[in-house]
C-alpha cells in the first residue's frame, strides 16, 4: 500500500487503535468510539474495512488488534505527529498545551519528505514535549513502563517519563505544579488516600502537593533509579 494511500479517517483509526492497545493486545469497539469521539455502529463498519485490506484483525467477542502492516502504518502517523509537535515547540514557540490540536490537523496534510526535514532541523529528537516516545523512520518505537503516578505505592521514589498530551486544561495544570518530564517525586501517605496521590515534588525541600487520580492516571512514571 503507497504511504499516501491512507484517508484521514483511516490514520485516525489506526492511531488510535494503537493507543488503546497499549498494555493489553486488543481494543474494543466501544473504546474506539469513545476515543475518537463517534457513534460504535460507524466504528464497526470501518474495522470490517480495515480488516479487509489487511490492517487489523477482528477476533469477536474481543475487540481488534493491528497487523503488522497497519501498525507500520500507526507508527508512521505517530512519528508525524509527535515530530510536528517537537517542532512547533522547539522552532515556533508553541506551549506545550497548545501543540497537540495543532498537530492533529497538520499530522494528515504534512508530507513524510516535510517530516523528515523537520526532524533533521531538530537533530532527530527521540521524545516529543511530553516525554513520549518518537518512532523512528523505520517504524521502531521505544518501550516504556506504562505504570502511572496513580499506581505508585506511598513511599516511592519516582521520576515522570511522559504525560498524556490531549487535554490542554490538564497540560497547563502540571506545568503549573512543575509536573514535568524529568521531574523526580516522592509519593506520600497522605492523611486521605482515597482519589487522589500525595507527592513532594522535585525531591526533599519540594512542593508538597495533592494530585487528583484522574490527572495521576495521566502522568507516566518509572523509579527515581531507572
Amino acid at each position: 500500500m503507497p504511504p499516501r494511500a491512507l484517508s484521514k479517517s483511516v490514520e485516525d483509526y489506526l492511531k488510535a487503535i494503537y493507543g488503546l492497545s497499549q498494555g493489553s493486545d486488543s481494543a474494543s469497539t466501544t473504546a474506539i468510539a469513545e476515543a475518537l469521539e463517534i457513534q460504535p455502529a460507524s466504528v464497526t463498519g470501518m474495522i470490517k474495512r480495515l480488516a479487509a485490506i489487511g490492517l487489523l484483525e477482528h477476533v469477536p467477542y474481543r475487540g481488534v488488534h493491528l497487523t503488522k502492516p497497519g501498525e507500520s502504518e500507526a507508527l508512521r502517523v505517530l512519528r508525524r505527529h509527535r515530530i510536528l509537535e517537537t517542532y512547533l515547540c522547539g522552532r515556533l514557540g508553541y506551549h506545550w498545551d497548545d501543540v497537540h490540536a495543532e498537530a492533529e490537523r497538520l499530522e494528515h496534510a504534512a508530507s513524510d519528505e516535510l517530516i523528515e526535514h523537520m526532524a533533521d532541523a531538530l537533530g532527530f529528537p527521540s521524545h516529543d514535549p511530553h516525554g513520549a516516545p518518537i518512532p523512528s523512520k523505520a517504524g521502531e518505537i521505544e518501550t516504556i513502563d506504562l505504570a502511572t503516578l496513580a499506581d505508585a505505592a506511598p513511599g516511592a521514589r519516582v521520576r515522570i517519563r511522559a504525560v498524556r498530551d490531549e487535554e490542554a486544561d490538564e497540560l497547563r495544570s502540571m506545568a503549573a505544579d512543575g509536573l514535568v518530564p524529568g521531574v523526580s517525586i516522592r509519593v506520600d501517605e497522605g492523611p486521605d488516600r482515597e482519589g487522589v496521590v500525595h507527592v513532594v515534588v522535585g525531591g526533599e525541600g519540594g512542593a508538597s502537593l495533592v494530585v487528583e487520580n484522574d490527572l495521576a492516571g495521566r502522568i507516566y512514571v518509572v523509579p527515581e533509579d531507572s
